[in-house]
């Protein structure tokens, strides 16, 4: 029977402890057929690609991650490219340019961390813009920052003095608002500026896995659409069928739907009352390209912001200690209600405090109904006590820590937290001792999302400064790329399709430049992605790839002969 495709000559970590090492794939309808075939087998293939060597891995998988948010960000004014605040006027002066006097001016990637916490002057902004509203979205996502046109546009709208649950309008010394909306108090301007029209969403995210594709992702989950501060549109998911259809989705997606998006939905008297969507709808709907994920659950807020839930107050900063997004008992109730309507649990907590409310509702949640089809899990995981990690290994929970964050932020996290709590940061090895599945992940565009970069971080875990954050918590290059293979696929409920190079795997893989596992450290980051494979095909890269041949070009060498 003809095959598709034979890929030949290459060194491929196949992350299958069964075969680790092999040489040559055998890939047919999407799906890898064997691994290193016998050569009767082989001589049926269709095509074939001689790899001269070049290593070859299963396709990364990033399990938390913003793919609207990182596409439309390449789409608005690059406030991370500031290095100062005075560069930070002139970005956004020179975005302001050309627009219409009312027009709203929109920037990313702002990381107050980054400036010692010092945050821009909203009668600066007022000037450079021209006038014209501003809207500085902040990298962490929990925070962002308005001029003064633009607080008067939320002002005649709501009032700015008044509480907000799980969220702040900071002000001055001078009782009025500085422009630093934290939190829940961010959908104060959102509510001006949103919804955006499903085509945005799709350009967005036909930018965003584009770019996917360059650094050998073949598969993203996205923590939180449809609702909530996070989302762009309550149709958000239509967004992603919409660009599936069109051919703009060009890696595998699971989208989480944020707790907002859920409502109560009535059925028979017998049914249990339930928090879910109009007809049933729950995690695992979808096939192998697009599948809905666990609902996403905020507890706690950012400790790039200092809003992340802690036990004690952070460093320096008496009597702050971060909140809850909602009541206690609230984030209970609504977690159980969408469990027991088929949600599997995903909650953001950062904060040891806000760690322990997911542990406790998670752990309840499985004792009550069951175990999810997908596993709970905990994003994030910024502080984790070493008593936590013991609980969470023995409710079978995945934590999803992003390493990346100690190579950007963890000077100033240090400085935040204080040698104990560091020390209980972003865990890596902790979780692998206790058999916890450790996934890759890396909440760009919080952070960099580059897994090759990512990895370095895990095996690493060097600061701005080039101290290290947790020295106890560094893990192997082997085990990095495991976290990004075989470790996301756990973690997304695809283990049993995802993340190996083995017999009936789904043929996503990456072509590099290097071992990244039998390299130095410092040199992860330097592999270079040649191309990358989704559903066997090449989706990124086949200008670096040589040409496929036809078996009858190939024959000599299948057989055993020698070239003339």
């Amino acid at each position: 029977m003809p095959v598709d495709l034979l890929i030949r000559n290459a060194h491929v970590l196949t992350q299958d402890a069964s075969r680790p090492m092999a040489t040559s794939l055998l890939i047919h309808d999407g799906k890898i057929l064997d691994v290193d075939p016998d050569p009767a087998l082989a001589g049926h293939a269709r095509q074939t690609i001689d790899a001269a060597g070049t290593t070859i891995v299963p396709g990364f998988n990033d399990v938390h991650a913003h793919s609207v948010w990182f596409g439309l960000g390449l789409m608005e004014a690059n406030a991370g490219a500031a290095a100062s605040l005075e560069e930070l006027y002139e970005i956004v002066a020179e975005a302001a340019a050309g627009k219409a006097p009312d027009e709203w001016v929109v920037a990313s990637g702002f990381s107050p961390l980054l400036f010692d916490g010092r945050q821009p002057d909203r009668h600066r902004l007022d000037t450079a813009a021209g006038g014209r509203p501003v809207w500085i979205k902040h990298s962490s996502g929990h925070a962002c920052t308005l001029n003064g046109a633009a607080l008067e546009l939320v002002a005649a709208r709501a009032d700015l003095g008044a509480p907000i649950e799980g969220g702040l309008v900071v002000m001055g010394d001078d009782g009025l608002p500085t422009g630093l909306l934290e939190e829940n108090a961010m959908r104060l301007v959102q509510d001006i500026l949103l919804p955006y029209p499903l085509e945005t969403i799709e350009r967005a995210l036909d930018l965003a896995t584009s770019h996917y594709l360059s650094e050998g992702l073949t598969s993203v989950t996205d923590a939180g659409i449809a609702g909530g501060w996070i989302g762009y549109s309550p149709r958000e998911f239509s967004a992603y069928l919409n660009a599936r259809d069109k051919g703009l989705l060009s890696v595998r997606m699971q989208p989480m739907l944020v707790m907002d998006a859920l409502h109560e939905v009535p059925g028979h008297a017998d049914d249990p009352a339930s928090r879910t969507l109009d007809a049933g709808i729950r995690t695992g709907l979808g096939d192998d390209w697009l599948r809905l994920g666990p609902v996403k659950i905020f507890s706690d807020g950012s400790l790039l912001g200092s809003t992340a839930y802690m036990t004690e107050d952070y460093v320096g900063c008496t009597h702050n200690h971060g909140y809850l997004q909602m009541d206690a008992d609230q984030l209970r109730a609504s977690a159980l209600a969408a469990y027991r309507a088929g949600w599997a649990i995903a909650m953001h907590a950062i904060g040891d405090h806000a760690v322990d409310h997911a542990i406790a509702i998670i752990t309840e949640a499985q004792e009550k109904f069951g175990l999810n089809a997908q596993p709970n899990r905990i994003e994030h995981g910024g502080v984790v006590r070493p008593d936590q990690l013991d609980r969470i290994a023995n409710a079978g929970i995945v934590l999803v820590p992003q390493p990346h964050f100690i190579t950007e932020f963890g000077d100033g996290m240090a400085r935040l937290l204080g040698p104990k709590r560091t020390a209980w940061s972003y865990p890596g090895k902790s979780l692998l001792e206790r058999g916890v599945t450790l996934p890759g992940s890396s909440d760009r565009p919080v952070s960099n999302g580059r897994p090759l970069d990512v990895m370095q971080s895990f095996v690493e875990r060097l600061t701005p400064s080039g101290e290290v954050y947790g020295p106890h918590e560094r893990i192997t290059a082997t085990e990095a790329l495991a976290a990004y293979t075989t470790g996301s696929a756990a973690a997304t409920g695809s283990g049993h399709i995802k993340g190996r190079l083995a017999p009936g795997y789904l043929a996503d893989l990456v072509f590099l430049d290097q071992d990244p596992t039998a390299v130095e450290p410092s040199n992860i980051s330097a592999t270079r992605v040649l191309a990358t494979m989704v559903g066997g095909q090449i989706r990124f890269g086949a200008e670096n790839l040589p040409a496929p041949a036809r078996p009858a070009d190939l024959e000599p060498a299948l057989s055993g002969k020698e070239t003339p």
